[in-house]
């Protein structure tokens, strides 16, 4: 089978579609005859080498896919050979066959098409996670959303106000990010270089903000802190820029505020409580199917176009979720 493969940390000259083994399930497992696949901020960060994102090179990158059921490992119950399903690999989605643990793998309802629902997995699934589940919102609440104009900044848009949310500002890292992110559903749109406590203050009508989504690692952290409202929660929920990162800071400013600091992790949640994930990706493949949502993406038309929109992530230059074609 065809596969995209990372034959070493580096630019998209190492990533290259090969011809591979075909998977078979073990016990609890399936293959899928993959359909799409979704693109992901953490293949990027595989690729680039940072720590705990490639076990091992060469690396088969893909952790989200939408297909059909190919294969049934022993002891799974509930699926069978045929079925359209969503799910997460431990890697290799990417690829004409991946291969899921049955308990990250969920039906896809049939007004769902498998285009849309190849972007739940890490997409939209995590957005509910994080603004849901961890970032704890309530209706009328505003939220803080750095990277808007990225693939969880763009599921995040769709799902506050779905949720009942208040203001929801974002920021961005390029110019021309800002009218996309308005248009994806951002009240307000930022530019990074020209953000400050004040902008984002005088975006939320003078107030504090209750919720900040922030995948920056800490290098937006004293911003964030200084724009809150509260009994804000803030979530830690990613490292894009990869660098060093910094110490929390002292309790008292958090206990003065009320203030929360939370970090979230979707492999962490993978590897301990793939209930979790399972859950918000049924819950947000069953908002699709009723319409009440709709996610728009950019499709890349095979394998093979991969590794360029994966330099567009990690130069900060997509726009929204990519999906690839792997299957007619």
């Amino acid at each position: 089978m065809r596969a995209l493969v990372m034959i070493e940390p580096g630019d998209s000259a190492r990533s290259q579609v090969h011809d591979v083994e075909t998977p078979h399930p073990g016990p609890g497992e399936i293959t899928i005859d993959v359909a799409y696949a979704g693109l992901n901020f953490m293949d990027v960060m595989a690729r680039r080498g940072d720590p705990g994102y490639a076990p091992s090179w060469p690396y088969h990158p893909g952790l989200e896919v939408a297909g059909t059921v190919r294969e049934i490992g022993a002891d799974v119950v509930g699926l069978s050979v045929g079925d359209r399903v969503a799910a997460v690999p431990a890697g290799g989605g990417l690829a004409e066959i991946a291969t899921a643990r049955a308990g990250l793998t969920v039906p896809v309802p049939a007004e769902v098409s498998l285009r849309t629902a190849a972007a739940v997995p890490l997409g939209l699934a995590t957005a509910m996670l994080l603004i849901a589940e961890v970032g704890r919102f309530t209706p009328g609440d505003s939220v803080l959303v750095h990277s808007a104009s990225g693939g969880i900044g763009s599921a995040l848009a769709q799902l506050v106000p779905l949720l009942g949310g208040g203001r929801l500002i974002g920021t961005v890292g390029r110019a021309d990010k800002v009218a996309a992110a308005e248009k994806a559903g951002y009240d307000v749109a930022i530019l990074r270089d020209h953000v400050s406590a004040d902008a984002i203050r005088s975006a939320n009508d003078g107030r504090g903000v209750d919720v900040v989504l922030d995948p920056l690692g800490t290098s937006a952290l004293a911003l964030d802190l200084d724009v809150v409202a509260t009994g804000a929660r803030i979530v830690l929920f990613g490292n894009a820029s990869g660098g060093a990162l910094d110490p929390l800071p002292p309790a008292g400013r958090l206990i003065g505020g009320n203030i929360t600091v939370t970090g979230f992790s979707h492999r962490g949640l993978v590897a301990g409580a793939p209930h979790r994930v399972a859950s918000a990706v049924r819950r947000t493949l069953e908002l699709l199917a009723a319409g009440e949502l709709s996610f728009p993406v950019t499709e890349l038309p095979a394998l093979a176009d991969v590794p360029e929109a994966h330099d567009l992530l990690a130069e900060g230059r997509g726009s929204g979720k990519y999906v690839v074609r792997v299957r007619p």
